[in-house]
This record gives structure tokens, C-alpha cells and sequence, in this order.
């Protein structure tokens, strides 16, 4: 049985691991752009396998969708930031009040500004949300938003460029983590066949973390941009493929009442609804020969 494996330039886990042939034995690769579209996709049976952030999950869950968590990246605490105009009118994130935030609007970025906000009194809509796109820099940078969620190689750009403060990181709010979903179903039924890509993108990630460069010149054919910010971008994330534990469990329903109470999600979410132990086990001893 091959595994259906969903890619988007978004999860570079997955992106590199479709260039990696060597690495596709009992994978098939099927490319798409929206990532937000990726729990309808496992839901129709388009894929069978996924990466988001730690957002999707819980609105797929939210929605009934039956997803279930494979494995998580580590923690990517230098990954993105919240910023604002550097010597401007926001000095703390008290002062977004009532203002315009640009974000990828329900990307784990939705998470982590809530959860920015929550900290500091303030909601998810006491904001204006504003959906990130190409000019989010220029955007900050005249004014036309307050804030800005940064990420990847937009934020090596903007931290270079000097026009900017950080707010706020996402180490000590989020663990901003890549998660990687599949099917309930599958996820009792096929645990071997799911492990099979668990390897895969754990070799794809040593292998991103051993060639930034090479990797780089990958998601500038794709997406455009420079490959030293993109090369420098890939340094920060940690490469760490690991099982889905307690710890994990606890950040997700923390993410989703959070994401609850600042009325994102549709419905209140149990985020262990979507662990699977028996999947969890063989997926621990494939990456570390110990289960959970």
C-alpha cells in the first residue's frame, strides 16, 4: 500500500522530501498550494498524509473532520514574530487594541497572535485580522497595518531591512511546531505503512539540515526570493522529527481553547480525540526504539 503524501511549500519537511526520490518508496507525492486546504484533502481521500501547523488540526477537528496526529517537528522557536514599526506608536502588544494585524489567517500564526493577545488582556478580536500577502512589509512599514506575523525567510528580510521591532517571539507562547496528520482510520489500520513515511521525513530533514543552501535553491524555484534569507531561514528550524507525547497534547488543547475562547474555532475541541497510542507506539520506535 502506498501512502498518499499531501505537499505544499509551506511544510518543508514534505516539500524536500518530494524532491528526494530516493527517499519515496511506498510514497506518492501529490502537490498542491493551499495549505488550508489540507483537512478537506484528507478528509475526501485525496491524501492520506499531511503537515500543517497547529492550527488546522483543531479547526478539521472543529469541523468533525476525523484526523489524527502522526508525528510533530521540536519546537521552532526561532521559525516567526510578531513585529511592529520600529520608534512607532505600538510599543506593546496592549496597543493593538482596535488595530490591523496582518497574518496568515488560520495558519499556526492565528494561534500564536491569539495567544500574544490573550496574554496581554487583550482577544483575538479586539483586533482587525488582516490576510497576509506579498506587501505585509510595505504594509507595516507605512503604516497601513500596526503589526505584522512574520515568518521564515520574510523575517530574516525584515529583521535585515532594520525598519522593524519584535513584539514578541514565539519562545515562551508557542511551541509553533510542524504536525503532521493523517486519517483516524489509517491511523488504526496502516501504522507500519505511516512509519514508512515517518522515516522518510526524518532522512528528508537530516538532509535539509546537512544542504541549507541546496534546500534554499529548492523553495526559491518555487516560491522566488533570495537564497541566503531562505538558507538562513532553514538554519533556525531544528530538523527534530519526534512522537506525539502528553506534552504535545497539552500545547494542542491549550492552542485550541485559546483558539475557543477567542471565537476562531467553531466549537470546543479535545485535541487527545485525535491521538491514536497504537500509532503512537510504532511511530516512537521507528524514530527513537522506545514507545510512548
Amino acid at each position: 500500500m502506498a501512502i498518499r503524501v499531501g505537499v505544499h511549500v509551506d511544510n518543508p519537511s514534505l516539500f524536500f522530501l518530494s524532491h528526494l526520490d530516493h527517499l519515496l518508496d511506498g510514497i506518492e507525492v501529490h502537490r498542491y498550494t493551499d495549505a488550508d486546504r489540507t483537512d478537506r484533502l484528507l478528509a475526501d481521500g485525496v491524501i492520506d498524509f499531511g503537515g500543517t501547523g497547529s492550527t488546522l488540526p483543531l479547526i478539521a477537528q472543529a469541523g468533525r473532520v476525523p484526523i489524527a496526529y502522526v508525528a510533530v517537528s521540536a519546537p521552532r522557536h526561532g521559525h516567526g514574530a510578531l513585529l511592529v514599526a520600529k520608534n512607532g506608536p505600538i510599543m506593546t502588544v496592549a496597543d493593538l487594541r482596535d488595530q490591523p494585524v496582518s497574518l496568515r489567517v488560520g495558519s499556526w500564526q492565528t494561534h500564536f497572535l491569539a495567544k500574544v493577545l490573550a496574554d496581554a488582556g487583550l482577544s483575538y478580536q479586539d483586533i482587525e485580522p488582516r490576510p497576509a500577502a506579498s506587501e505585509a512589509r510595505l504594509w507595516l512599514r507605512d503604516g497601513v497595518v500596526s503589526g505584522w506575523v512574520a515568518q521564515g525567510a520574510e523575517l530574516v528580510e525584515a529583521e535585515r531591512a532594520g525598519h522593524f521591532a519584535r513584539l514578541s517571539g514565539t519562545a515562551g507562547v508557542v511551541a509553533d511546531r510542524s504536525v503532521f496528520l493523517t486519517r483516524r482510520s489509517l491511523a488504526e489500520s496502516a501504522p507500519e505503512e505511516l512509519a514508512v513515511v515517518v522515516r522518510a521525513l526524518r532522512e528528508a530533514d537530516r538532509w535539509a539540515a546537512e544542504h541549507p543552501v541546496e534546500a534554499a535553491r529548492l523553495v526559491v524555484e518555487a516560491v522566488g526570493g533570495s537564497i541566503d534569507s531562505w538558507a538562513t531561514a532553514l538554519r533556525r528550524l531544528p530538523w527534530t522529527l519526534e512522537p506525539v507525547t502528553d506534552v504535545f497534547a497539552a500545547e494542542q488543547q491549550d492552542a485550541a481553547d485559546v483558539l475557543y475562547d477567542a471565537g476562531f474555532l467553531a466549537a470546543r475541541v479535545d485535541a487527545r480525540a485525535a491521538v491514536v497510542p497504537s500509532l503512537n507506539r510504532v511511530v516512537a520506535a521507528e524514530l527513537h526504539g522506545v514507545a510512548v
